[in-house]
């Protein structure tokens, strides 16, 4: 009777001796992180373009009267901190990087902060002619990816390439010296993928292929 009682206490207190030592072996449970959120900045709503260098005057005051601080050339990108009105028109108050601060009248720029901007600059680009129109095409199929009017624009942007490859083409060859070129010991097409005139349209993202046969470009 003893030896029963003395094993059923052996074999409990084994039981808790083995629980114990799980319990002290056992692994904290891992924190696992939970994933951040990556965050993809967004554009701020008040970002603007100038598109007309004629009005894009940058001034110290809201005013046609006040000081000129700059001429902004078009494509460079302005934030719009604020409006107010004088002298007959709307002007906006802008940080133009790096470190250019004013007021600029609000005809010079355009954006999607503004509603019907994309239609207005669509007029721009129509009425506009030579390289501005060029530029003001480019500058528009950037600021407004989703507008309506975009498959208008690329049609008459290709239009404008097409007509400008042929001027470069003729230009190309009436400055080129044949006799200089072959002294120089470059490859003919070398001389025309350098040529000056072209480097304007690179700085837009615009490119052109040259053909060596008929001594032409052609828009990529």
């Amino acid at each position: 009777m003893k030896r029963s009682h003395f094993l059923v206490s052996l074999f409990t207190f084994a039981a808790f001796v083995s629980t114990a030592e799980a319990q002290k072996r056992r692994f904290p449970p891992r924190k696992i992180n939970k994933p951040v959120a990556v965050q993809i900045p967004r554009e701020p709503s008040s970002v603007a373009i100038v598109v007309d260098e004629r009005l894009a005057v940058l001034r110290s005051e809201p005013s046609l009267f006040s000081k000129a601080v700059l001429r902004m050339q078009n494509g460079r990108k302005i934030s719009v901190l604020g409006s107010k009105e004088a002298d007959g028109v709307t002007f906006y108050r802008i940080t133009a990087p790096p470190n250019n601060f004013g007021w600029v009248q609000a005809e010079a720029i355009a954006g999607k902060f503004r509603r019907g901007d994309d239609a207005r600059l669509a007029r721009l680009v129509q009425a506009s002619d030579g390289f501005e129109q060029t530029e003001r095409a480019v500058i528009f199929l950037e600021t407004f990816p989703d507008s309506p009017l975009r498959p208008a624009i690329l049609l008459l942007l290709g239009d404008l390439m097409e007509e400008t490859a042929l001027k470069l083409s003729n230009d190309a060859t009436r400055r080129f010296d044949r006799r200089e070129m072959a002294a120089s010991g470059a490859p003919m097409h070398s001389f025309y993928l350098n040529f000056v005139s072209l480097d304007r349209y690179r700085k837009l993202g615009i490119n052109f292929v040259f053909n060596s046969d008929n001594k032409a470009f052609s828009y990529l």
